[in-house]
């Protein structure tokens, strides 16, 4: 059976919707500069959560943007940025969506840019990596071509989800349809710390936030390029691990094979965690995963992944998990070292034996293991290592007694979160994305990505479908963030056909 069968609805009325994609598509190709527009305004002024000033500055922005697109709006104040409500009532609606986005995003080190300011969008011909090329004036251009490129921060996380949000409801009423739900906007200003604000609004705002499901606009559609919808998210566990040598780096002629390194210990100690195929050896790390259904996995199987063509962009020649396929990967708990650090390298490089060695550690989580458990499982195998674990910095008592010291912190966490690409919601989304699209969108169980915003879902309890439509080679983390405009203009049409579903 075709993955797309097994999902799709048998009712006929959902194969005929009241506009094509080609309507759509023409509207959007007649306001491609006001679109653009939109974008570079949006995205010039600076975002980062802990500066509130101008956090209240995109707030005012956004909220002006969905009311002059006939929402009602207001902002919910928090004890942080406050968060842009909007709300549609469709004539006879028996369903209600919460859209849901951020205008926040990370912050910048300019300097590592290749633009005079990362809040100044400015418009290539093709990716930075690849010698594309700036072109003049992105708010004055008569057309754009798909493989143009938008730089600058936030222009694809998010803020691009939000100008295509109201792009989509112009297009829909340019061609005479209006939403068939009652919609509710729910756009956080803390999503890159987060989202605290949004979990402590819920007892003051409850009756605004509830649905029959909720659509996050977020993340980065499939490499293939196909429109996508992903029915969950991995959670992280961010973790700091700490191993102890002597009080004070020491010269590594004078105490050489005497003083303890603890670059060397740590480096051992993280290479017990891991077998050479990259098995977790936590014990019980994979403890409570469950193969995926019949269904799932046939929906699993359908994804166009191309991993040759990834590993040649990336890189490298062959996956940490040569068994495992991308999407098989996913949909398990992972242990990564994001970060190392003891003494110096390079040109500061000294004879010393350091004084302690850190690694960064996270764990992208499934939503059958908890963040705290694993976090215990963790500390339980560094002290199956012969590691005196503490919390904090050790006194000179503890060294005295302790030959192998450890310290492990927890510096975060969020848990998972998925909703079965089988209730009769999904499928209803899945058909609206497909019929307008004339082809089956790609359909991904889980993203590899975290969302901070499971705490809400969960505390809100309705099914949540991210529907992702930037790039997946945006830079969203890191510098010279940018967007492709194809996926904008075609993230337009699949929202469109979202908000028009039967």
């Amino acid at each position: 059976m075709a993955p797309f069968a097994v999902l799709a609805l048998a009712s006929s009325a959902l194969l005929a919707p009241a506009l094509t994609r080609q309507q759509l598509e023409a509207f959007i190709a007649s306001r491609q500069r006001e679109i653009v527009s939109e974008l570079v305004e949006l995205v010039a002024i600076p975002n980062t959560a802990a500066d509130t000033e101008n956090a209240r500055a995109n707030a005012s922005l956004v909220r002006e943007m969905l009311r002059h697109r006939g929402l009602r709006t207001e902002l919910l104040e928090t004890d942080a940025n406050p968060i842009v409500f909007g709300e549609w009532k469709a004539p006879g609606a028996t369903r209600t969506l919460l859209l849901y986005s951020h205008y926040d995003g990370l912050g910048v080190d300019p300097k590592a840019w290749k633009q005079a300011s990362p809040y100044a969008a400015i418009l290539r011909d093709g990716r930075l990596e690849d010698g594309g090329k700036e072109l003049p004036g992105p708010k004055t251009r008569a057309s754009y071509q798909p493989e143009w490129r938008l730089y600058g921060r936030s222009v694809a996380h998010a803020k691009a989800h939000i100008v295509g949000l109201c792009a989509a409801l112009d297009t829909l009423k340019a061609s005479g349809v209006q939403p068939t739900s009652n919609l509710r906007v729910v756009i956080d200003g803390e999503e890159s710390s987060g989202s605290p604000s949004l979990l402590s609004a819920i007892p003051r705002h409850r009756d605004k936030l509830g649905a029959d499901l909720m659509l996050v606009l977020d993340g980065q559609a499939h490499p293939s390029g196909r429109p996508t919808l992903t029915f969950g998210a991995r959670g992280w566990l961010l973790l700091e691990l700490t191993v102890y040598g002597p009080k004070l780096p020491l010269h590594s002629g004078h105490y050489g094979n005497w003083a303890p390194n603890p670059g060397m210990r740590l480096a051992q100690l993280l290479a017990s965690m891991k077998d050479a195929e990259g098995q977790v050896l936590v014990q019980g790390f994979y403890e409570g995963v469950v193969p995926v259904s019949p269904e799932e996995q046939a929906m699993m199987d359908a994804v166009p992944d191309d991993p040759a063509r990834l590993m040649k962009l990336f890189g490298f020649a062959q996956p940490e998990r040569p068994s495992l396929s991308l999407q098989q990967a996913l949909q398990l708990p992972s242990l990564n070292v994001r970060g190392l650090s003891s003494a110096y390298v390079g040109p500061e490089a000294r004879n010393v034996i350091p004084d302690r060695a850190v690694a960064a550690l996270d764990v992208r989580l499934v939503k059958e293991t908890p963040a705290g458990p694993i976090a215990e499982k963790i500390r339980a195998h560094v002290r199956a290592q012969g590691f005196h674990v503490v919390e904090s910095e050790p006194d000179d008592e503890t060294r005295a007694r302790h030959p192998l010291i450890a310290k492990l912190v927890l510096r975060g966490a969020t848990e998972a979160h998925r909703t079965s690409p089988l209730l009769p919601e999904s499928r209803r989304v899945v058909e609206a994305v497909r019929s307008m699209l004339g082809e089956p969108p790609v359909l991904l169980r889980t993203t590899g990505g975290t969302v901070p915003i499971t705490p809400f879902i969960q505390a809100m309890g309705f099914p949540a479908i991210l529907l992702p439509t930037t790039n997946f080679d945006s830079n969203q983390q890191t510098e010279n963030e940018n967007l492709r405009l194809g996926h904008l203009f075609t993230g337009i049409v699949t929202l469109a056909a979202v908000l028009a579903m039967p």
